[in-house]
């Protein structure tokens, strides 16, 4: 995804001026953020960039095939071994544990990247950004739209980033209280068992599609009846495939495989909504007003991205299963650089980061999960 070229679309030379102070203006829980050059900065992180852009090549392409490879054999590890649980139960327990990481290399490491368009300089048609379908609820271009343009557009901007608490969560004080937010740690809970749905369900909620009353200036790209076309398709081949499909090639080993299925799946939710909420939800990051965003620098949209994210520290595994979502700030910096080179490029932003007083978010998963966590229960309260 070429940020530069987003930067200037024709929204946000619409949108009011920008000043400095405006960037200022956002919420900050931190306060200890300094307000860089932005043209340095600007220069500084696109070096960085170039530089790793120079590298990328053969390695990356053997990386991503070996994780295709290593997704496919989990899955179909997986779901022999659920055949296999009437033998030994540890075999449907392991089962279950190697389709859930089938499921997560797919969504994480594999689809997210892939569909951010990593991998699209290989000229590969099925990991190609605009062709690949993951193995979750949510279309693919659906996604594409809301997350991989919008977000990544106006992360944090309120009222442009529709990703900012998927309009369940109350996050921020920029949202005026409403009696449901004191109940809304049980709705995130809801939503991390449910979250391949609440991301396909995501755009059509945002246009409205079933309850409320239609936003005037909401700009259109696909009609209402293409999105519940999709929306009800894609999500019917997820439903016969993995509860209809597989647990009827079992036979009599039917409800083995149904269960084995659907605690997959479970894990698979909860994994994910729990790694993208350590990304984009910790108490220290920042939002921003939509009059703010105007003519906005490379620079400037570089320090938004900074002020909202949130990295995880762990070992290699935990970041190969994030899909390296564990580097957000590195993510939302740059979105289209193979997400396996995040972890080259932190140690260099950080210290661009250092060189600015600029804070760079990160911690262990419990802090930064804890943080989270707060961050949910305090904006449940006026």
């Amino acid at each position: 995804m070429n940020t530069g070229g987003l930067i200037n679309t024709k929204e946000l030379q619409e949108a009011p001026s920008q000043t400095d102070a405006g960037l200022q203006k956002a919420t900050t829980p931190s306060q200890n953020i300094s307000k860089p050059d932005y043209a340095i900065l600007e220069a500084q992180l696109d070096a960085i960039k170039s530089e790793v852009k120079g590298k990328i090549g053969a390695e990356d392409a053997a990386y991503i095939r070996r994780i295709i490879l290593i997704q496919r054999i989990c899955e179909w590890s997986g779901r022999i071994l659920l055949m296999l649980g009437f033998l030994q139960p540890v075999l449907w327990v392991a089962g279950v544990l190697s389709l859930a990481a089938a499921k997560i290399l797919d969504n994480m490491e594999i689809g997210h990247n892939v569909m951010h368009g990593q991998y699209d300089w290989m000229n590969d048609s099925h990991i190609n950004s605009k062709r690949y379908e993951w193995d979750i609820a949510c279309d693919g271009a659906s996604w594409n739209r809301v997350h991989n343009y919008e977000h990544h557009t106006y992360t944090n901007i309120i009222g442009k980033d529709r990703d900012f608490g998927y309009g369940l969560l109350r996050l921020s004080n920029d949202f005026r209280w409403r009696i449901k937010n004191l109940w809304q740690f049980a709705t995130y809970i809801l939503l991390s068992v449910m979250f391949q749905w609440g991301v396909s369900y995501h755009e059509m909620a945002a246009e409205r599609v079933f309850f409320g009353k239609k936003k005037n200036n909401r700009k259109n790209q696909v009609t209402h009846s293409e999105l519940k076309k999709r929306f009800f398709s894609k999500g019917a081949r997820q439903l016969v495939k993995d509860y209809v499909l597989f647990p009827l090639l079992a036979g009599p080993l039917f409800l083995w495989v149904l269960s084995g299925n659907l605690i997959a799946n479970l894990l698979r939710n909860l994994w994910t909504s729990t790694i993208i909420f350590c990304g984009h939800f910790t108490g220290d990051v920042e939002t921003f007003n939509a009059e703010d965003c105007k003519n906005e620098t490379r620079g400037q949209w570089y320090y938004r991205q900074a002020l909202g994210s949130s990295n995880i520290e762990g070992g290699n595994l935990f970041h190969v299963l994030t899909g390296h979502l564990s580097f957000q700030v590195e993510h939302h910096l740059f979105p289209d650089i193979p997400a396996r080179r995040y972890r080259e490029m932190a140690p260099k932003v950080q210290a661009v980061f250092k060189q600015h007083g600029m804070h760079y978010n990160t911690g262990s998963f419990w802090k930064q999960y804890t943080s989270v966590l707060k961050r949910i229960v305090r904006y449940s309260f006026p």
